[in-house]
């Protein structure tokens, strides 16, 4: 398993999504997350720290794991299938481990406001690159198809 952090929150500009970028602790790798937009603001609140009057959902599920004398140990993105990321946060109540199947963007929520670590198999990281490629390859062929197509004469003649 390979240690992150949550680098920063962007906006895909080619789909209007937000994506969280998770970069490797100790190393060069990363691997982005596509989300919604009310999971994307849940993280940047989760990071910045921000408290408010009524706990939000996120804030009342760390109310309901404090007052289970449970905690939060770690955060794993498990598994890439069908281009859906899956995340399991594990939780500690005295000598049991409890494993809870989450989203990654709520997996992330709870790990900014727990504090603890989060990790991702490296299996996944291997299928995400795998994706990223077979995605640029598309790309890359329909360009191709969409040049072959163009006719000389579709360009304007400019004088020089």
């Amino acid at each position: 398993m390979i240690e992150v952090t949550i680098n920063t929150i962007a906006m895909d500009t080619k789909t209007g999504t937000p994506v969280v970028i998770l970069k490797e602790k100790n190393g060069e790798g990363g691997l982005p997350i596509w989300i919604g937009p009310f999971e994307a603001d849940a993280i940047s609140r989760a990071l910045n720290g921000e408290k408010f009057s009524r706990p939000l959902t996120h804030n009342l599920l760390m109310n309901i794991i404090k007052g289970l004398r449970t905690k939060v140990l770690k955060v794993i993105i498990n598994d890439l299938r069908e281009n859906t990321y899956f995340a399991r946060i594990y939780l500690q109540r005295e000598e049991e481990i409890i494993e809870i199947d989450a989203r990654p963007s709520d997996s992330l929520v709870i790990a900014s406001l727990s504090k603890c670590p989060i990790y991702i198999e490296e299996k996944v990281i291997a299928q995400s690159e795998m994706t990223i490629e077979q995605d640029q390859e598309f790309e890359k062929r329909k360009l191709q198809d969409h040049l072959k197509k163009i006719n000389p004469t579709d360009f304007g003649k400019y004088d020089i």
